[in-house]
């Protein structure tokens, strides 16, 4: 079968339908059950969420669902943690996804016990000492645990910093047999993966067979991405190599479930699912048909760096002209654009960066750098719209007063 021919706009516009931000978000919900359910709605059209401490504003998996449910609060997905609604696992990295999907991670949990083994083992009286606590006790804070050892964690790149109970939380947290059942801030909420998980899926998670989980991991995968070519290492979040990526998704296309497009000035090709190429066409008609668009009138999104939208540096390089960093570890005399700069998406096209800060105390935000990019047409309604998209953001997060340090338009 020939590749699809298209162009780079409307092969984005199918990936910004897919990530639910093509339209404006939905009118604002009435209760807080309505929220939860839009919440897990959409959780499962994106198949998973990112996680991150850091936050400038909020946390990036918050920033996600704002981007995407008017009216969202930081309080439903919390909610839908403690009731078991989703769990917390790798998957791009260290993300939030459905507890139905819980048996598809076992190639992954798997991999992370094999990984964990010997420094579990290391520190086998601080982990037995953990788990009978979670056993006796019930769910626990991480607060809860004290411990005059300092071991090399994570993060530790010279002396031994981590408490020997926490690095044994985090240990166990990611051989999957003790999970995170809620989060306060930034303390998080332990407890036994066999009491928290429904019994059903571990039961499933058992019995599944690994090549079939793989295959189910693909295929959340290529949903997730929507838009996909294979030199992405994270493909099908199983670490596979450069032949084993091509040959999973030759056998992909084979069997039906994949199409391959080419998009007009890109030079490889890139992948969508068989199910979409309708939406495909539909969206190379309606290209054509607001190529005069204004982009005054464009709904304007602020994303976050670990937005699912930015997974792969090179598609947003590509399918929009767009060179994107995230340069929370680069040197502050270094940075361009600022530490936690996020991407503005204004209808179709990415426009340039906003770097906020939240000062929850005084209620405010302070927009550090606004950056606009060169060949963006400048205009007093593009400027009014942005200006009213960066007072929803504000207010969104609990801010009543916005001021922008530093304007740019390149």
């Amino acid at each position: 079968m020939k590749p699809i021919q298209t162009s780079k706009k409307a092969l984005r516009r199918l990936l910004l339908e897919k990530q639910r931000l093509l339209r404006p978000r939905v009118e604002p919900v009435r209760s807080p059950q309505e929220l939860r359910r839009k919440v897990m709605g959409v959780i499962r059209e994106l198949e998973c969420i990112q996680i991150d401490p850091v936050s400038a504003v909020r946390p990036n998996q918050h920033l996600v669902l704002a981007a995407r449910v008017d009216g969202y609060r930081p309080d439903a997905l919390l909610e839908l943690l403690r009731e078991n609604e989703v769990f917390e696992y790798f998957a791009n990295a260290a993300c939030v996804i459905p507890m139905e999907d819980y048996p598809l991670f076992e190639p992954v949990r798997a991999r992370m016990r094999s990984h964990t083994e010997a420094s579990l083992d290391a520190l086998r009286p601080v982990v037995e000492e953990v788990l009978h606590r979670l056993e006796t006790e019930g769910p626990l804070p991480a607060k809860a645990f004290e411990s005059e050892i300092k071991v090399h964690g994570y993060w530790d790149n010279v002396s031994a910093k981590t408490k020997a109970t926490s690095h044994a939380l985090n240990l166990l947290a990611d051989a999957a047999r003790i999970r995170i059942v809620g989060r306060e801030g930034n303390q998080r909420l332990f407890a036994l993966a066999s009491r928290s998980v429904p019994y059903d899926l571990l039961l499933s998670a058992e019995q599944m067979d690994m090549e079939e989980s793989a295959n189910a991991l693909l295929r959340k995968y290529f949903r997730a991405y929507g838009v996909f070519e294979p030199s992405d290492p994270r493909l099908g979040w199983q670490r596979l190599n450069a032949a084993q990526r091509k040959e999973a998704i030759n056998r992909y296309v084979n069997g039906g479930e994949l199409a391959e497009v080419e998009a007009d000035g890109v030079k490889h090709p890139y992948y969508v699912l068989a199910a979409d190429v309708e939406r495909l066409y539909a969206h190379m008609d309606e290209a054509e048909k607001e190529r005069a668009a204004d982009d005054a009138a464009l709904p304007i999104t602020f994303l976050p760096p670990l937005d699912n939208l930015l997974w792969s540096r090179k598609r947003l390089e590509e399918l929009f002209d767009f060179e994107y960093r995230w340069e929370i570890y680069t040197p502050a005399v270094k940075r361009r654009y600022g530490y936690y700069a996020m991407p503005i998406l204004a209808g179709d096209r990415l426009i340039g960066r906003m770097d906020p800060r939240l000062d929850s105390k005084n209620k405010h935000l302070s927009v550090q750098l606004l950056q606009i990019e060169p060949g963006v047409a400048r205009s007093s309604a593009l400027e009014t719209n942005i200006r009213e998209a960066l007072q929803s953001f504000a207010f969104m997060h609990g801010a009543e007063t916005v001021s922008v340090e530093q304007y740019r338009w390149e």
